[in-house]
């Protein structure tokens, strides 16, 4: 069993920069895929990005390539999310996930097994 919990979520004005943590109790070593996802009001959970365990490989979606960075440190059982130059499009609630795989991670928040609780991010223009 996983537990993940994020934090680092705050008020920000657009242009400005968060770093997301998401701290998982439970073994998540290299076999384990963490991704982000996020959720606007009113709208559907969509991926942000992921790190594979065993190659450290990132993937992004378009809307946040080279403003984002996923990180994460396996000796701390933690994963990170570098958010810069944000726009009041990226507020929206920030969750974590976790899947046990060796394939590349999914971009759908089907293919995950662990959540956390959820980060807000609110963007002021």
């Amino acid at each position: 069993q996983v537990q993940l919990v994020e934090s680092g979520g705050g008020l920000v004005q657009a242009g400005g920069s968060l770093r997301l943590s998401c701290a998982a109790s439970g073994r998540t070593d290299s076999t384990y895929a963490l991704g982000w996802f996020r959720q606007a009001a009113g709208k559907e959970r969509d991926f942000v990005a992921a790190i594979s365990g065993s190659s450290g490989r990132t993937y992004y979606a378009d809307s946040v390539k080279g403003r984002f960075t996923i990180s994460r440190d396996n000796a701390k059982n933690t994963v990170y999310l570098q958010l810069n130059s944000l726009k009041s499009e990226d507020t929206a609630v920030y969750y974590c996930a976790a899947k046990r795989t060796y394939f590349r991670p999914g971009v759908t928040s089907s293919a995950y097994d662990y959540w956390g609780q959820g980060t807000q991010v609110t963007v002021s223009s």
